[in-house]
């Protein structure tokens, strides 16, 4: 696939993207009822159930770039990507779809500020990639290795302890009759053609790549992210559109904190190392702080995202594309290895 021609790569992507969005669903779907049959509160069911599962293409594309494809900035670069395309258009998009969406305490301050962590970790877990197993030609490559990967996992081990102690305090409702072996049965299913659709964004991005002379780092940041996170966009989309706006913004940051501490990490643990190029990843990430910060203040504001902040996170993400392609023509030169 790697000398496929631009139509059949961007073919590939479509139809990769499509197999996503339709397992994603599915798995989401799952999710949501499993999280109700075992009784987690509302903000649990966003922040950890459906973010894992609606995660999990952009888990299988950090794995599979990584273990397979030996492409640790494709892999890193969809996390990323991912992570600005869910703070900034699914909000955004969920709050037009749905005239409006309330927020409430526990997301603006506990999971935005949470999450916000997760990106000061992940880049910190970078950096030192880069000061103690960097290339020996002193350049800025970041070389993550089994025994760094377990400092996120152990963050996320946190985030998750902070939120089973909501469950404990959580008097859940009934939720009426739940087959749950059927319900495991289709995640499971879901999760093996999820896989499939991902391998197909992958290799698209690879095949953009040499056809076009374009990093694949630039194709994950944008095609292959988008493609991926179009089941978060699916759940909080609908979330939002029942009034559920706490449960939408929860999976929103509840995916990124996922994507960030557990994605990467485990593609580490499958490949033995992953090589990032740190000048790269850096400022992915600081964009990606504006965004939050950006997320963080509309939000914050009255307790909800109305339509006009709405626009507005979807025009910051408009820039961010924009940058993008600036830099893959040589316009701009502020992201080294691009």
């Amino acid at each position: 696939m790697a000398t496929a021609s631009v139509p059949v790569a961007v073919a590939l992507a479509a139809v990769g993207s499509a197999v996503v969005w339709v397992a994603g669903g599915r798995l989401e779907t799952a999710s949501e009822r499993l999280g109700a049959y075992y009784g987690f509160p509302p903000v649990v069911q966003g922040a950890v159930i459906a973010a894992v599962g609606s995660s999990f293409p952009e888990l299988t594309t950090a794995v599979l770039s990584a273990a397979l494809h030996d492409s640790g900035n494709l892999g890193v670069g969809a996390i990323v990507g991912s992570a600005i395309f869910n703070i900034l258009v699914i909000p955004g998009w969920s709050a037009l779809r749905g005239r409006g969406m309330e927020a409430d305490r526990d997301v603006v301050y506990k999971e935005t500020q949470f999450y916000m962590l997760a990106v000061a970790v992940f880049l910190i877990t970078l950096s030192f990639g880069v000061i103690y197993l960097g290339s020996a030609d002193g350049g800025l490559t970041a070389t993550l290795t089994r025994p760094l990967a377990l400092v996120p996992l152990a963050l996320y081990g946190v985030y998750v302890f902070i939120q089973h102690q909501d469950v404990t305090d959580y008097d859940a409702p009934d939720p009426g009759p739940v087959d749950a072996g059927r319900q495991w049965l289709l995640l499971a299913g879901s999760l093996v053609v999820i896989v499939a659709g991902v391998e197909a964004l992958v290799q698209a991005a690879l095949s953009l790549e040499t056809a076009l002379g374009v990093p694949s780092t630039v194709w994950g940041l944008t095609v292959v992210a988008a493609g991926t996170s179009l089941p978060d966009a699916a759940v909080s989309v609908r979330a939002a559109k029942a009034g559920r706006g706490t449960t939408s913004l929860a999976n929103v940051l509840g995916s990124n904190t996922f994507d960030l501490l557990v994605a990467v990490p485990a593609a580490v643990l499958v490949a033995g190392y992953v090589e990032v190029d740190f000048g790269t990843a850096v400022p992915m990430l600081a964009f990606l702080t504006v965004a939050t910060l950006a997320f963080l203040v509309v939000t914050r504001t009255h307790l909800e995202l109305t339509r006009s902040e709405a626009a507005g996170l979807l025009a910051l993400y408009a820039v961010f594309v924009g940058w993008m392609a600036t830099e893959a023509t040589g316009v701009t030169g502020f992201v080294p290895g691009i």
